[in-house]
């Protein structure tokens, strides 16, 4: 109950912008008394949200914390679904862990797990993930679609556009989408992606799609070998971005593509992703558990499976591989 009075009251500010709310119109909209809403508003300062307050005019925001809290994200937050679920922690071994637990407990789909720190972040093949406190996004969110089981990687590609317009909405950088699931900007890693699914062998219980984005990280906060390989929207942008504004627009731009996927299945998809992809005729190897691969990439196909033409002109289809342009 009170989490539930916590969100209609970020909403009734996020709809009033600059305005000032009085309390009886607070109290009257959520559906509680003055000295609840009152107290609401104590607990948002202890949060590091700066309120001002008026007599007889009421309450606005003036200014928001520096940290991603489920309040915070959700002031200004537009989704139906995406995102109106989250629960947030400090320091976490790993989201994409507290997400498996959440989704075996019937978490609604769209629920979001926000760190402020990973201690042991991962991506794909158990690789480490460097996520230090308070400089990047960090976060798992939980999907329940109800799509064929093989159908589950698209989600990773289309969960690489969607961060990639958010990034071109909030910044002038131009990112490129790395098959199947980097972002990089100038060559460099700014994102990835982890996939994994909880189902049964004909039907989806949930995806969890894991999301790791350096965003105010200075080149020192890199370890020394991911300096040359990786980098933050503060290195290539030169001004420190909203985190919580960033997450906002992710969830904004998902929604939308998630919506459309359901509806219209995956090529609109494919035709997004490929207008962002770097490595779409150029020559690539493609490193597999099992061999190795060298070829123009073509494009994927309508299953979202990585096309390669090896100089004999045969073509390859790779499901799964670490990807050199």
């Amino acid at each position: 109950m009170q989490s539930e009075i916590r969100k209609e009251l970020l909403d009734a500010f996020t709809s009033a912008g600059d305005a000032f709310l009085s309390g009886q119109h607070l109290a009257e909209i959520i559906g509680c008394s003055r000295t609840a809403v009152w107290k609401h508003i104590e607990e948002l300062r202890k949060e590091g949200f700066e309120l001002e307050a008026v007599r007889n005019k009421g309450y606005r925001i003036l200014k928001t914390p520096e940290k991603v809290t489920a309040d915070e994200v959700r002031l200004g937050l537009t989704t139906n679904f995406i995102g109106r679920n989250i629960h947030y922690v400090e320091s976490v071994e790993s989201t994409q862990k507290i997400a498996h637990h959440y989704a075996s407990e019937n978490a609604p789909e769209g629920t979001v797990i926000i760190a402020e720190e990973q201690m042991s972040g991962r991506g794909r093949m158990a690789r480490k993930w460097h996520s230090p406190k308070y400089t990047g996004i960090w976060m798992s969110m939980i999907l329940r679609p109800n799509i064929p089981l093989s159908n589950a990687p698209q989600l990773t590609l289309l969960a690489a556009v969607a961060i990639v317009q958010a990034i071109e909405e909030m910044t002038d950088l131009i990112p490129e989408i790395k098959w199947p699931n980097d972002i990089l900007i100038n060559g460099k890693k700014v994102t990835g992606i982890l996939t994994e699914l909880q189902a049964e062998a004909d039907r989806i219980h949930s995806i969890i799609i894991g999301i790791g984005i350096n965003v105010n990280q200075k080149k020192e906060d890199f370890p020394l070998e991911l300096q040359e390989i990786a980098t933050s929207l503060f290195i290539e942008e030169g001004e420190t971005l909203s985190r919580a504004e960033l997450i906002r627009t992710i969830f904004k731009e998902f929604e939308k593509l998630y919506t459309l996927y359901l509806d219209q299945g995956f090529l609109p998809i494919k035709i997004l992703w490929e207008g962002y992809a770097g490595s779409i005729g150029k020559f690539i190897k493609a490193r597999t558990l099992n061999y190795t691969i060298e070829g123009k990439a073509l494009g994927i196909t309508n299953d979202g499976v990585l096309q390669l033409e090896d100089r004999t002109g045969t073509i390859h289809h790779i499901y799964s591989a670490d990807i050199e342009i």
